[in-house]
């Protein structure tokens, strides 16, 4: 029975990783650790809280004393660190949260890797496999599309605190030894996501009645990626490398954010169709954030050449399945402070 740590499972992309690692596999023990903040929902685990080879534990990644007992107790062979601080504009208004969290608190995590693992005769054989962001790359323009080898710019404290972790995780592999991965993932989408995030917003502004917000005029260009697409490039990423490794996942599906908004008013159209017009009557154009990043796009080659992985899913499928699931599930209520449907990260 292999066993494996989670941190941040009670979250959106962490969540569905447990799902799927529960359903793709019978010889994994899942210990899944999150402190419940805002970006968490303890209703995500609710499918597999009573699984008998899953456990939850309440707790923070910078509670290192904790972290350590955790990874003995349980004989951890892998680490999967989804935990963050993934918000930008909240990184805007309070970076301070972010730098604790996914710069001290992914220290503190290594920390406990290392002094657990280090000293076992099989210290290559476990696994720090950290999830990060394309943001650390900066911004693009019309052309081109991250690459493994593209330069660190993050704009955002956000991004910043992103690159600041994985530099972090690289360091311990090169200096401590540390078998480690970083993965750099284009949005998300798909069910479970946080009420503040675009697809979400979108829908719950719609079934309201209320305007949605779309920062400056919408033009701001992502790379799509259905979650559970990103959750089978980590698994597969996972099984097979050999060393250490830096590796991009994609879905190869570029739109603005107004092109987004828009196909998700017309399947609301189609599937919950208003009493007087279209939903995309109520699309509301507000000032845009500082220092908004115009375009991201991963160029997929690696992850395809070496580890034999695309993309599933196809987008308007996916994104049709999602606006269902928030549908049935009736995720309308607004955030604590509404915020613009521009959060596409």
């Amino acid at each position: 029975m292999r066993k494996i740590l989670v941190t941040g499972g009670a979250g959106f992309i962490g969540s569905h990783f447990i799902r799927y690692m529960l359903d793709q596999y019978t010889d994994y023990s899942i210990v899944n650790i999150d402190n419940l903040s805002f970006a968490a929902n303890f209703d995500n685990m609710l499918s597999f809280s009573q699984h008998s080879r899953f456990e939850f534990i309440q707790a923070d990644i910078n509670q290192q004393e904790i972290i350590e007992h955790i990874l003995a107790q349980h004989a951890i062979d892998a680490i999967f660190h989804f935990a963050a601080e993934s918000h930008v504009d909240r990184s805007i208004s309070d970076p301070d949260s972010f730098i604790q969290s996914n710069v001290v608190g992914t220290y503190r995590l290594l920390c406990a890797a290392k002094n657990c693992w280090r000293s076992s005769r099989s210290y290559h054989r476990h696994c720090f496999v950290h999830i990060s962001t394309d943001e650390v790359y900066g911004a693009l323009g019309e052309e081109g599309a991250f690459t493994e080898q593209s330069q660190y710019l993050p704009n955002s404290p956000y991004s910043a605190s992103k690159a600041s972790s994985d530099l972090l995780v690289r360091s311990f592999h090169k200096t401590y030894g540390l078998n480690a991965i970083v993965t750099h993932c284009s949005n998300n989408y798909g069910s479970h996501q946080h009420v503040e995030k675009l697809i979400p917003t979108v829908i719950r502004s719609a079934l309201q009645e209320q305007p949605i917000p779309v920062y400056g005029q919408g033009k701001q260009v992502r790379d799509w990626l259905y979650v559970l697409d990103h959750c089978r490039a980590i698994d597969t990423i996972f099984q097979q490398a050999k060393e250490f490794d830096v590796v991009n996942i994609g879905g190869g599906c570029e739109l603005s954010n107004i092109e987004l908004v828009g196909k998700l008013c017309a399947i609301l159209d189609r599937l919950r169709p208003r009493s007087n017009g279209s939903y995309a009557d109520l699309i509301s154009f507000v000032d845009d954030r500082p220092g908004h990043d115009f375009r991201y796009a991963i160029d997929n080659r690696y992850i395809q050449q070496q580890y034999g992985w695309q993309p599933e899913y196809t987008f308007d499928t996916a994104l049709e399945e999602t606006v269902k699931w928030y549908l049935s599930a009736l995720v309308v209520k607004p955030p604590v402070d509404q915020q613009a449907a521009s959060h596409t990260t």
